[in-house]
């Protein structure tokens, strides 16, 4: 193994999902490549959970050693279950070893023991029932790395987007725009297209929250009121922006052609186009924090946790991705 490849850590995410068969699959598929670009990564699970998706496992002590064992197996740095896994039932009794998993990645990333992380997909009603205090992955990432407004992106092959609010209710999302958070959300954007994507000159564009864009006041004010100011401030410091535009038309293939990234006003306006294109594909990435964090753009799919039916595709993206930030930090 060259080592220049970077070491990546992968959480276990909710063990009834499909998250373990997924590793396991990337991994069959990431051991066969040689070349300084491709992903390791070290799970951070139980041994023996993941030993049952059919995957040598050798448990290791410090993320550097996946790269001596990785050809041969999954590296494994041990967080233990405290009860037995059954595929698509999910247990509370997890949730302490979910939560570790994730606190455990993020504290490597933040020492610089791993080059980014890469989360599995959570139940976060399950950790809700253990007293998990957060909306989501996003927001704990925030806590544990001292980021206050941690900006979520969506990545695929042929759209990029930024929803300003992530997970609240349609309401909330609607009464709690702000000029500021649009600016925030495009700021930081910009910085993470330069400085992770390599996209000198970052092209955004802003999603109106009405219908038409408000067509001009006859459908809501917040485009006139909010947006279009929010918009103005952008391109005042040096923001290469346009909108609000039309969210009904914004996503064809000639409107996607001339931006690189879609600021959206709600959580659904962003990730409906994009797992529409190519939700196989799709990243979910964490901007904002002073580490790299990716995960794959769905959830824990436990109607068909353990049928063998489920596909790594955005798994692997999100190692590709992650590493392809590492290389360029």
């Amino acid at each position: 193994m060259a080592a220049e490849r970077p070491v990546l850590a992968l959480t276990m995410g909710d063990p009834a999902g499909i998250g373990g068969e997924i590793s396991a699959a990337c991994w069959q598929v990431l051991r066969e490549r040689v070349d300084a670009a491709a992903p390791v990564f070290v799970m951070l699970a139980d041994p023996s959970w993941m030993a049952g998706f059919g995957v040598p496992v050798a448990v290791i002590e410090r993320p550097e050693q996946a790269l001596s064992v990785f050809a041969e197996a999954v590296p494994v740095l041990p967080v233990r279950l405290s009860e037995a896994v059954r595929a698509g039932v999910p247990s509370v009794a997890h949730a302490s070893a979910i939560i570790r998993s994730i606190e455990m990645a993020a504290d490597m990333a933040m020492r610089g023991a791993v080059g980014a992380m890469v989360t599995n997909p959570i139940a976060k009603s399950v950790l809700y029932q253990a007293g998990f205090a957060h909306p989501g992955h996003t927001e704990f990432l925030g806590a544990l790395t001292g980021c206050a407004k941690p900006i979520m992106m969506l990545a695929g092959p042929e759209l990029r987007v930024v929803p300003v609010s992530v997970h609240v209710s349609l309401r909330a999302a609607v009464v709690g725009l702000s000029a500021a958070a649009i600016i925030e959300a495009g700021l930081v954007t910009q910085a993470a297209l330069i400085r992770d994507f390599g996209i000198q000159r970052p092209r955004l564009a802003v999603a109106g929250l009405n219908p038409h864009a408000s067509e001009d006041g006859a459908m809501g004010d917040e485009e006139a009121g909010i947006i279009g100011p929010a918009v103005a401030e952008l391109r005042a410091r040096g923001v290469v922006v346009v909108g609000p535009l039309p969210p009904d038309t914004m996503f064809t293939p000639e409107a996607r052609a001339r931006y690189d990234v879609a600021i959206c006003m709600y959580h659904d306006q962003a990730l409906i186009p994009l797992k529409t294109l190519d939700m196989e594909r799709s990243v979910n990435i964490t901007l904002g924090l002073p580490i790299i964090r990716t995960s794959p753009d769905h959830g824990t799919a436990f109607d068909i946790a353990g049928t063998g039916r489920a596909r790594a595709g955005s798994l692997l993206a999100a190692l590709g991705c992650a590493a392809m930030m590492a290389g360029r930090r």
